[in-house]
């Protein structure tokens, strides 16, 4: 293993520390968007909020992604079949499972979630 991978290791641990509150976070986002949504809001509104909630959504998926090549282990930075084999174990699926299902919020999130607003037309004169 390299010195390279080792220290990335150490980042990627300090990353996935903060994953339970950024997750948290992005649902308190979530609830927001939905009660919005819910109350009839206007377009800006709605722009903002689906902004917000792919904002959170990045941050918790970066840290899970972090922590799933954390838990992969340092080897598993420099060698892919080592990577594959941590992804065959209880916590590398569960961590792969995770990150699979905040890309797909966050997809669904910027294809339906963020209302696109028409651009201004300018005024001819």
């Amino acid at each position: 293993m390299s010195r390279e991978a080792e220290v990335r290791y150490h980042a990627d641990q300090e990353i996935s520390r903060s994953f339970p509150d950024l997750l948290e976070k992005a649902r308190q986002t979530e609830q927001t968007l939905r009660d919005l949504r819910a109350a009839a809001a206007d377009e800006i509104e709605l722009l903002g909020a689906g902004r917000a909630f792919d904002q959170a959504l990045t941050e918790a998926l970066r840290a899970a992604e972090a922590g799933q090549r954390a838990t992969f282990g340092v080897k598993a930075y420099d060698d892919r079949i080592a990577r594959r084999k941590a992804k065959a174990t209880p916590a590398g699926a569960m961590w792969t499972s995770e990150v699979e299902r905040l890309r797909t919020l966050r997809e669904d999130n910027r294809l339906w979630g963020i209302p696109r607003l028409p651009r201004p037309v300018p005024a001819i004169q």
